[in-house]
C-alpha cells in the first residue's frame, strides 16, 4: 500500500495538483515579488488571512507576506519534500497531526527553531 500512496506516480500528482493550487492562490493574491528560492514558488505580499501563521507551503509553493528568511524556506522545503512525498494525502494527514506545531509531526521534522516556532 504505501508504494502505491507514497513517493509514487500518484502521490507526484497530488504534489503536481497542489503546485497548481498554489500557484492559483499566489497569482490571485500576491502582490509582491514571486522568485523561485530554496526549489519553491515564493509568492509574497499575500494578505494575512490568505493563509495560515507565517506563510503556508502548498505543493512547491510557498505563499507569505513577507516572511522569507533563509531559515523559513529551509523549513518550507522540507514542506515541499512531504508534499512530493504524500501527495493528495498530505493536507488530510497534516491536519490529523493537530494545529499544535510543538506536536505536529510535520513540523517538527521541518524544524521548529527554522519555522518561527522556538526561539
Amino acid at each position: 500500500m504505501k508504494r502505491i500512496l507514497f513517493d509514487s506516480r500518484f502521490s507526484r500528482l497530488g504534489y503536481l495538483y497542489g503546485t497548481t493550487v498554489g500557484f492559483a492562490w499566489g497569482f490571485i493574491w500576491s502582490t509582491g515579488r514571486v522568485e523561485k528560492r530554496e526549489g519553491l514558488w515564493v509568492f509574497r505580499g499575500l494578505p494575512n488571512w490568505a493563509y495560515r501563521r507565517g506563510g503556508v507551503c502548498v505543493g512547491g509553493c510557498y505563499l507569505t507576506g513577507q516572511n522569507v528568511t533563509d531559515a523559513v524556506l529551509e523549513h518550507e522545503a522540507v514542506h515541499k519534500r512531504q508534499w512530493q512525498r504524500y501527495g493528495f494525502l498530505m493536507p488530510v494527514l497534516y491536519l490529523v497531526a493537530g494545529r499544535d506545531p510543538l506536536k505536529n509531526r510535520f513540523e517538527i521534522e521541518a524544524g521548529l527553531e527554522k519555522g518561527g516556532y522556538l526561539r
